[in-house]
């Protein structure tokens, strides 16, 4: 049972990852066609983040971008897997709680941003990570 286990939490790093990889690969251009685009991505940035002013729009898009990039890197060679999993469900649960001030709750819910979240939560209580650059430090 502990293989499948490990094997299952294998499963969740990586697509916890996948799902920031994807996201920051639509936004810069490299899905090709069925990529948003920069300028798509500031203004939902602006709608999403709709309480806040405008001019600060920019700023916020290239900080969670950068912080996506980083968290999905860390997620995907397991390195420091605890704190890139407890910093990827509190940057996933400020933008679930972003999206339901500013489109109510069911954007968030049908965009299953309260699932990444609390995934990358529950990813954050393993005790230890096969298959993860912290395992191999760990064992040295």
């Amino acid at each position: 049972m502990k293989r499948y286990q490990d094997f299952a939490v294998l499963l969740l790093r990586l697509a916890l990852s996948a799902g920031f990889i994807s996201a920051v690969s639509s936004r810069l251009g490299l899905w090709g066609n069925y990529s948003s685009g920069w300028e798509s991505f500031l203004a939902y940035a602006e709608k999403v983040n709709s309480f806040v002013s405008k001019s600060y729009i920019p700023a916020i898009a290239i900080t969670a971008t950068i912080a996506e990039t980083f968290l999905a890197l860390l997620l995907l060679i397991g390195y420091k897997t605890r704190l890139a999993a407890i910093s990827t469900s509190v940057l996933t649960l400020l933008f679930a709680f972003a999206m339901t001030y500013s489109f109510g709750l069911k954007d968030p819910l049908d965009y299953s941003v309260f699932v990444f979240s609390m995934a990358a939560f529950l990813l954050s209580t393993v005790d230890q990570y096969k298959w993860s650059l912290d395992e191999m430090i760990s064992n040295k």
